[in-house]
């Protein structure tokens, strides 16, 4: 079980927080070996990202990368505009520079900031959808510039293809093999001019993100209903790229919404440290998200994105902070019942670790339920054609369509899941978690935790490919074991582990992509201390395989 640093939950001493000159000096100077692994390029479910202090996110690689993208869209036909946002963290700045410098020298009609600002990953989505509807040539794509919730001293970069939301696989394996072949040549073949030139360039444009995305969200959301209900919202920005946008929603649509702090500060000084004593911008960990949980008593419900606002983190009043899983499912009953515009056809998606209520949601929804690997990218196809009505991942991401039953964002859109719920306040006159009570009174009560495991690289090898019939369980915490998955059944891709599931419970076990640790996933629909039971007879069964293959070796 993770052990709770005695730091969590409480404010960063100054002598712990990052030293912004020297982290931006490291960017600059530190150069990666691309024959140590660990200062490759290496884009996860998420992008590539790393710390300038670990050699692993520095200019080289952004250099690399932009150009990697750049051979990507001349191979792909893709030759419209590219959109290009950033979050507050400190090496944002300067990785959009480096960006800059090899787009413009590419040719690449780029569109940043008008005011230099802050862009949170769902606008550029929506930027690219908005964009390409109707077309069929010149499309356009985008980047963002983020490692999402991580520490203050990371730094992430994502790339967005003309469908708007998360590269799939084989086009982030190319980027990444074109930007590990530029490293290894010492960036040869990477075109690049000055950053001042850059910016006058003529290919470079400035672009107002923030009036088209607002003046757009009643498409998505009831905001006349929020209006009028008088509901009393608060809003936590968490310093990140949403803060410049909140204003102009409010005062656009005329909401009794307070934002708690538009303070920006790349050493996030402000923040509640998380579990383990870190500094991490996760809007769904208590920990974190003292701050708004404290202010979110005043108000009848509050919310607060991560630093580039895909994901969200849902205060329900006296209630608290809501579990992702729990809002998710709060959401979707809400939604299903109250989109008329939507197909009657549109269905529930989910990946492979989120909760069951969600399947007990969808079953009562007589809605299709479509399960798939852990990763937004799964949800693309569904959310563009208007065949998944809501996409969510158990890490409090989610999008939904607009109220006609077309796209708003392919990726992740932390700022409506937030104004979805005073638009549930507003029309239901309760908090989602008073709703959320209310499902479990109806469809049973979920008991659901991940843990974290060490394991080796040999060990997370094993895990990501093992098949059923290695497994060999026949029952779990007392109950038969009627599935057991290494593949999803929503899609039949592969999971890069196993799902175990029961009647009343579940686990599921994958290796993680950047540390030395595998994570099991849990939930009992009986109690506590059956999830408890699951935990420990998955983590027998993953030791004992692990076992097997040392015996074997």
């Amino acid at each position: 079980m993770a052990t709770i640093s005695p730091l969590a939950g409480k404010p960063v001493a100054p002598s712990r927080l990052i030293d912004v000159a020297k982290l931006t000096t490291a960017y600059y100077d530190l150069k990666p070996d691309p024959r140590i692994t660990a200062q490759r390029v290496t884009f996860g479910t998420s992008g590539h990202r790393g710390s300038p202090l670990q050699t692993g996110f520095n200019e080289a690689h952004i250099l690399a990368i932009s150009q990697a993208i750049c051979e990507y869209r001349a191979a792909a036909g893709i030759d419209g505009p590219l959109y290009i946002g950033i979050d507050t963290h400190a090496i944002s700045k300067p990785a959009l520079a480096s960006a800059l410098e090899v787009f413009a020298a590419n040719g690449v009609d780029v569109f940043i900031d008008a005011q230099d600002g802050y862009t949170p990953t769902p606008v550029i989505s929506h930027a690219i959808l908005t964009y390409n509807k109707g077309r069929t040539s010149g499309l356009a794509d985008g980047v963002v510039l983020t490692p999402s919730h991580n520490p203050p001293e990371d730094g992430g970069y994502k790339y967005n293809p003309p469908h708007g939301g998360p590269a799939d696989t084989g086009i982030t394996r190319t980027i990444e093999r074109a930007a590990n072949d530029f490293l290894a040549s010492g960036l040869a073949g990477v075109r690049r001019i000055p950053y001042e030139q850059a910016l006058r360039a003529a290919c470079v444009h400035r672009h107002d993100y923030i009036t088209p995305y607002v003046a757009d969200l009643g498409s998505v959301l009831d905001m006349a209903a929020i209006r009028a209900s008088g509901v009393k919202i608060g809003i936590d920005p968490l310093g990140g790229a949403a803060v410049a946008y909140w204003q102009p929603i409010i005062e656009r649509y005329g909401i009794d919404a307070t934002v708690v702090s538009d303070v920006v500060d790349p050493t996030f000084s402000f923040m509640t440290a998380d579990w383990d004593g870190q500094i991490r911008m996760d809007c769904s960990s208590p920990y974190a998200m003292g701050r708004l949980i404290e202010a979110g008593r005043t108000f009848d419900v509050a919310f607060a994105n991560d630093t580039d606002a895909d994901r969200h983190g849902i205060v329900a009043g006296s209630d608290g902070l809501m579990n992702p899983n729990h809002y998710l499912a709060t959401a979707i009953a809400y939604l299903f019942a109250n989109r008329p515009g939507w197909s009657p056809q549109a269905a529930v998606g989910k990946t492979v670790v989120s909760s069951s209520m969600i399947d007990r949601v969808a079953a009562r929804l007589g809605r299709r339920l479509v399960e798939v690997p852990v990763g937004f990218k799964w949800f693309v196809d569904g959310l563009i054609d208007g065949s998944f009505g809501f996409a969510g991942e158990e890490s409090a991401g989610a999008s939904f369509l607009r109220t006609d039953g077309t796209a708003w964002t392919t990726d992740k859109d932390g700022i409506i899941l937030g104004l979805l719920a005073a638009e549930m306040t507003a029309r239901t006159e309760h908090n989602p978690g008073v709703a959320y009570r209310d499902l479990t009174a109806e469809l049973g009560t979920p008991y659901y935790a991940r843990i974290d495991a060490p394991a080796t690289a040999a060990q997370k090898s094993l895990l990501k490919s093992l098949s059923a019939e290695q497994v060999g369980l026949q029952d779990l915490a007392g109950e038969p074991i009627r599935a057991t998955l290494t593949r999803a059944p929503g899609n039949d891709a592969e999971i890069g582990g196993l799902k175990i599931v029961t009647d009343n419970g579940w686990f599921a076990a994958r290796p993680s992509g950047t540390e030395d640790v595998y994570k099991i996933y849990a939930e009992s629909f009986v109690s506590e201390d059956h999830l408890h039971r699951i935990q420990h007879e998955a983590a027998d069964a993953i030791s004992s395989l692990f076992a097997a293959q040392e015996g074997s070796g």
